[in-house]
């Protein structure tokens, strides 16, 4: 049984967001999500210059790769580093059993120790629809693959949020994290860790360009003060994500919520 709270709130963005680079944002923020892993091949030597470089209770969590959960032909694949072609094209995203999606886990997997990251983020399109078949897949992947004791937060976009019935049954049978904006909407499964992504507002998915109000933050506050959870993440994604961050972590502390602090 959790506490009626949470235990410990990390607040961070996705992506080194502060003027100054990585050594200005481990003097603000306790906790990063990595991205370049979801758009690309990520040298081991930089992954281990980036753990070396933060200080030792620092936390990553990271955005597994895009091979995983999108086709070769989604846009964000422009800023791969592999080259593939032919037949190949066919055989990444949408959890497909393939070779080249096993291989695309376990490159996350080996990324995530090397960052010592004890959260990995798997974000599906809105075209990943919640058909039998791409459900079939996500159960064959899950049980596939090894977590090395990981765990994982799913963030469905599109159809999945207007079926939750079918996207509750999912979280639980395969025991993943609904990662969501509890602004826009809310986590349809309880688990001892939360993890909110925030977009920006707006009537589609995202809203990269807008800045989060007071009020926003202020009831984005209050809702965590009330979930029962050892962890929660808050890990802000907009344009205007550092200086939201920032405005968010001094209303935190104003309401009383158990902010981890930057080393």
């Amino acid at each position: 049984m959790y506490h009626v709270a949470p235990e410990e709130v990390l607040v961070g963005t996705c992506g080194f967001s502060a003027r100054g680079g990585r050594k200005k944002y481990f003097e603000v923020f306790p906790v990063v999500e990595v991205q370049d892993t979801f758009y690309r091949i990520v040298r081991e030597s930089t992954l281990r210059r980036w753990r070396e470089e933060a200080p030792s209770n620092f936390e990553y969590t990271l955005k597994a790769f895009q091979g995983i959960t999108h086709p070769a032909s989604s846009p964000t694949w422009r800023r791969s580093n592999l080259e593939i072609r032919g037949e190949a094209r066919k055989n990444y995203g949408f959890f497909r059993p393939t070779r080249e999606v096993l291989e695309s886990w376990r490159y996350t997997l080996k990324a995530a120790k090397l960052l010592r990251a004890d959260f990995i983020v798997i974000q599906t399109p809105p075209s990943f629809k919640p058909t039998q078949e791409n459900v079939e897949n996500m159960k064959r992947f899950f049980s596939t693959i090894d977590r090395g004791g990981v765990t994982i937060g799913w963030e469905p976009r599109g159809e999945w949020n207007s079926n939750q019935q079918l996207l509750r049954k999912i979280l639980e049978e395969l025991d993943l994290v609904h990662i969501v904006d509890p602004l826009k909407r809310r986590e349809v499964v309880d688990t001892g860790t939360r993890y909110y992504r925030l977009h920006g507002l707006g009537p589609r998915e995202v809203n990269y360009r807008y800045k989060y109000t007071d009020s926003d933050l202020a009831r984005l506050a209050e809702y965590i003060s009330s979930v029962s959870a050892t962890k929660v993440y808050v890990m802000f994604n907009n344009v205007y994500m550092f200086e939201d961050a920032l405005r968010f972590k001094k209303i935190a502390e104003e309401v009383g919520l158990p902010l981890k602090q930057p080393s």
